[in-house]
């Protein structure tokens, strides 16, 4: 398949009811070992990439870093690959749509793209993510790809209490219907987790909507009967696999005598 091709069948993996399950990747090996084990499509977790490169979530790993992960990852297997792009590495229009238009030239089909304030507070209006939205929207068109663009809102992760959620879902709804109308493909809302909530979101928002996996969040199964559309992983893989490979090194120096 060309990149215009592996597009449009990432996105057609997504399906409510049915969600694509995308089990994050943050190099070209570990990209390689979740095709071997059978995935249908790849995804990046900016935390993972950033942190196997020793930089710190929040886009300070360098952009031109991130690109060349990109490249490296869609040359060594034939799997779409979205990738977590933060906040575009540009609080404008313009500059998120030059920025993400590198990732299309290194082979992505599609992006996380989040309504937080990099390195700043709180969120970015409405209209302005939507403005960004429908740039890169519009960009990714010129180029002849479907894109896949993942609107993110982060207004739950700002409030790790599950209980300071049920406030927040009128606004999370709204956001993903802007996001819509400006050219958003999916809708990305990490750290929800409440059944019922996950469920009204599903019902409210007709975009294929991503849930997270993290502790409290139910099974894939469960995500599925509520309507789901999509399940990523997160930087649960990196941590996990980063906790193993300690132990087994722990273990060989403690046989050595080192420890």
């Amino acid at each position: 398949m060309n990149q215009a091709e592996k597009a449009k069948a990432f996105g057609a993996l997504h399906q409510k009811g049915n969600p694509v399950v995308l089990y994050n990747i943050w190099d070209a090996g570990t990209g390689k070992a979740v095709s071997d084990a059978g995935a249908k499509a790849l995804a990046t977790g900016s935390w993972s990439v950033a942190a196997a490169q020793g930089y710190a979530d929040g886009e300070k790993i360098p952009l031109e870093a991130l690109v060349a992960t990109v490249r490296s990852i869609t040359a060594a297997n034939d799997l779409p690959l979205s990738v977590d792009f933060e906040g575009a590495y540009s609080t404008d229009k313009a500059g998120a749509a030059a920025n993400a238009a590198r990732l299309i030239d290194a082979g992505a089909v599609g992006i996380n793209f989040e309504d937080q304030v990099v390195g700043g507070s709180g969120l970015h209006p409405i209209d302005k993510q939507a403005a960004r939205i429908c740039a890169i929207r519009e960009m990714a068109e010129a180029k002849g790809i479907p894109f896949f663009i993942n609107a993110r809102t982060d207004l739950f992760l700002k409030f790790s209490d599950p209980d300071r959620h049920v406030p927040l879902v009128d606004e999370a709804i709204e956001r993903a219907a802007a996001y819509e109308e400006a050219g958003a493909s999916g809708f990305f809302a990490p750290g929800l987790s409440n059944q019922d909530l996950i469920r009204r979101v599903c019902e409210a928002v007709t975009l294929p909507v991503n849930i997270m996996m993290r502790q409290g969040v139910p099974d894939v199964k469960t995500l599925a009967k509520l309507g789901v559309g999509r399940v990523s992983y997160g930087p649960g893989p990196y941590r996990a696999m980063m906790e193993k490979l300690k132990e087994a090194a722990e273990a060989v120096f403690a046989a050595a005598g080192q420890a």
